[in-house]
């Protein structure tokens, strides 16, 4: 009798389930992200849209959907607690880890969102209306479209980092310049944003941007630099600008701001401010 071997299968292995999706394997380098990589304004519906302009922190879009004009905005990041960002039912697929929120403390005729990853880290989305004509569930739908985008291009691998060159104020360390000895900050610590492109430390903070028109008004010398000075409440902002290295017809601008916690008003913080912005403008590349 030839007795029929038999073999009893094992049971499959399990199925690993798909890690949290973080900011960083989502996004990669937050000090390079192209944040107009996000965008995909295909997704508004009838929507013509202009060219973007992508900022170190924020892409920005005007675009003209149903015969209003929009603002779209994807950034920054942030990993603060903030009260104001509060739970949504965002009824469209997310990653592992991922959930949307709805962020309250906006300009009025904005709608606010808010993707947090899994490690906390969010990345704000918003839609302005410029003429006040649309309603707050049209704009808040698009706004909607646009995080969809946004996801979208993370599960797409459309993500792309900017190539800053060598002079870009993008590659300039904030918190290394206002570490310098001597500033009127120097007993606290520096605290930079997650990007890198600004700092606050004490009552001084100083930040660089991109911007398509450079601030106007009286000029002074500072730091061996053109610079712009504006008392603004208990803020004073001390502006200089070069033409941006990566981006024609655009500008880079770096700006010290001081605040004034004396209550002496006016521009009480301007003096402050100008000390500060003359040692940190003579510094930077």
């Amino acid at each position: 009798m030839v007795l029929a071997a038999c073999s009893v299968a094992g049971d499959p292995p399990p199925v690993a389930s798909p890690a949290p999706l973080t900011a960083v394997a989502a996004l990669g380098e937050f000090s390079t992200l192209d944040y107009c990589s996000l965008l995909d304004t295909s997704r508004l519906k009838n929507a013509t849209a202009d060219a973007p302009d992508s900022s170190f922190t924020s892409c920005q879009v005007d675009v003209l959907q149903g015969g209003r004009s929009r603002s779209v905005t994807i950034g920054p990041l942030a990993a603060d607690r903030d009260p104001n960002v509060q739970a949504y039912d965002y009824a469209r697929p997310l990653p592992d880890g991922v959930s949307v929120q709805q962020t309250g403390f906006v300009p009025e005729r904005t709608c606010g969102r808010a993707i947090t990853f899994a490690d906390g880290i969010r990345l704000a989305v918003s839609i302005a209306d410029d003429d006040g004509r649309g309603s707050v569930d049209d704009r808040c739908g698009a706004a909607d479209d646009v995080v969809g985008g946004v996801l979208a291009a993370v599960s797409g691998n459309r993500v792309r980092h900017m190539q800053l060159p060598d002079r870009s104020w993008g590659r300039v360390d904030s918190c290394a310049l206002l570490n310098t000895p001597g500033l009127a900050a120097a007993a606290t610590d520096a605290i930079a944003a997650l990007a890198g492109h600004s700092c606050i430390r004490g009552d001084v903070s100083l930040e660089f941007t991109v911007v398509k028109q450079a601030s106007t008004g009286p000029s002074e010398t500072l730091g061996s630099r053109t610079s712009r000075v504006v008392a603004d409440g208990a803020f004073c902002r001390v502006r200089t600008v070069q033409p941006s290295p990566a981006t024609p017809g655009r500008a880079e601008q770096a700006t010290v701001s001081v605040v004034d916690t004396s209550g002496a008003g006016g521009d009480a913080a301007c003096t402050p401010a100008r000390a500060v912005a003359a040692t940190v403008f003579a510094k930077i590349p």
